[in-house]
């Protein structure tokens, strides 16, 4: 297999399933991760179908470490010189201040988007070190750079990902492996439906009245990031809407 290798979680919807199409499109042979193994295998067949590229899945809830393991250690030999990996699988759940807290949602929002990142990476960068090469892209938020009304915990999570960019960043440059982080703002994907808990009504709100990032945006600044040469590295990328200049304000039309 002569292609370059990508690893994606999330891949089933969003921002992960618009970057496996991005990295195809550009020539890259993908493992695919996610939750959800029948859209992960109707995305395999598409994107086998639409570009000369192979595909693998590697089915798992990032939050489980064993499943984690065994579904990173189990994927097809040809599949294990991973060259990137893409760390986009996360989620908000619920808006509320700490003290109405729900301590479910919190519970699920740390081990998503910390825990998750964390299992995934400490499997596949190893590696990486073996081959003295790679690039990592965490996917954030403007989350994680600044705090909104009622966001308090998704907030923390997405700044432990800004700090693990930089941790990784630090640890990782010697071999040399690149580390990206990805900020976007305001996206219109499944998060919002995801945050309140399948209420597609009160997600559509949330998009209403001015022009959203697209998950096809995030992917095209995942793609620049690592198709850089070899000798640059992309820090950090925040991307926002021109309607969102910081996360509290978003200027809608009427």
């Amino acid at each position: 297999m002569t292609n370059k290798i990508a690893f994606i979680t999330g891949a089933t919807s969003g921002i992960g399933e618009a970057t496996a199409h991005k990295l195809a499109q550009n020539g890259y042979n993908l493992v695919l991760s996610g939750r959800r193994m029948e859209r992960l295998q109707t995305l395999k067949e598409l994107l086998e179908s639409s570009y000369p590229i192979q595909t693998c899945i590697a089915a798992f809830d990032v939050r489980d470490r064993k499943s984690v393991e065994q579904g990173i250690l189990g994927i097809p030999e040809d599949y294990k010189n991973i060259t990137v990996l893409v760390n986009n699988a996360g989620l908000a759940s619920g808006l509320s201040t700490l003290d109405n807290g729900n301590m479910d949602d919190w519970e699920l929002m740390i081990d998503t988007n910390v825990k998750g990142l964390l299992y995934v990476s400490r499997f596949i960068i190893p590696g990486m070190v073996e081959r003295k090469t790679g690039h990592i892209v965490n996917i954030s938020s403007i989350a994680g750079k600044e705090v909104y009304a009622n966001g308090n915990v998704y907030c923390a999570t997405k700044f432990a990902v800004d700090a693990l960019n930089k941790g990784m960043r630090i640890e990782l440059s010697q071999y040399p492996i690149r580390v990206t982080g990805i900020y976007p703002g305001a996206v219109e994907t499944e998060f919002s439906i995801v945050r309140f808990k399948g209420d597609e009504e009160k997600a559509k709100k949330v998009y209403e009245g001015f022009e959203s990032l697209l998950a096809e945006d995030i992917a095209d600044a995942i793609y620049y990031a690592i198709s850089r040469p070899a000798h640059v590295n992309i820090n950090e990328m925040i991307v926002m809407p021109t309607a969102q200049p910081v996360p509290g304000i978003i200027h809608r039309r009427g």
